[in-house]
């Protein structure tokens, strides 16, 4: 479990599925995703990113830092980031069972809202679309909306405070799939060159899963360090990536 013990006023914590979360789910382990907490330690709200597993966790590491939940954040719609069938192998609990525990706005890109509705079961009222640069506070702390597809149609990636919360888009080493349904590898390469530019290089990187020794590492060392990219061109990348 990471997180901010800087005194700041930002309220950030990184949860390892399996780990911090839904301990002994044989699941969670094997996907090894991570929850994001983001909030506003002055007035005590907080919201989620992707809270898949465990919901009941989710809102007891808040109780226990003195916070309350305020919303939920969707990277995108895949079943291990915000519940559903995976693939017919298991049934992962998510928006849907969070909704059941507090009714709070859930916040996914405008191009998600069929996929997650129809992967959570969870009614389009309940979803609030948002467009690419839009923010949500959380208290008084902004977290900027960067549109990133690719992975999914609606992937999106959080910016707050010089922190890069990325789903599937973007990973320490490599990036998200582009073989799946709705996944397009020339949008993959856009966000990642493109979309993803407006992210400085101080900036720390916070994947959606642990597939890296490390949780997180700065921009300018992913840029440097990950594969994808190191090709100069479309044509290039779609060579290396476009499967």
């Amino acid at each position: 479990m990471a997180g901010m013990g800087d005194g700041s006023r930002l309220y950030f914590k990184q949860l390892l599925a399996g780990l911090d979360l839904a301990e002994g789910d044989r699941v969670a382990e094997q996907m090894v995703n991570f929850v994001y907490l983001i909030g506003d330690r002055e007035t005590g709200e907080a919201v989620v990113v992707d809270p898949a597993y465990d919901q009941q966790g989710i809102l007891d590491v808040l109780a226990a830092d003195g916070m309350r939940l305020a919303g939920a954040l969707a990277t995108h719609y895949h079943a291990d980031h915000v519940g559903g069938s995976l693939g017919g192998m298991a049934q992962i609990t998510g928006i849907a069972e969070l909704l059941e525990l507090a009714d709070v706005p859930i916040h996914v890109q405008a191009d998600e809202v069929e996929w997650v509705a129809k992967s959570t079961r969870v009614g389009t009222d309940h979803l609030t679309p948002h467009a690419s640069g839009d923010t949500v506070m959380v208290g008084e702390i902004p977290i900027t909306l960067i549109h990133t597809p690719g992975h999914t149609p609606g992937s999106q990636c959080f910016l707050v405070d010089g922190k890069l919360v990325a789903g599937d888009t973007l990973f320490l080493d490599g990036c998200g799939r582009t073989d799946l349904p709705g996944s397009n590898p020339e949008d993959m390469y856009l966000s990642l060159t493109q979309r993803l530019a407006q992210v400085p290089d101080e900036a720390v990187l916070y994947p959606g899963h642990l597939y890296s020794e490390k949780p997180s590492a700065t921009m300018a060392e992913t840029r440097r360090r990950n594969v994808v990219f190191r090709p100069q061109n479309l044509e290039q990348w779609l060579m290396m990536f476009g499967r």
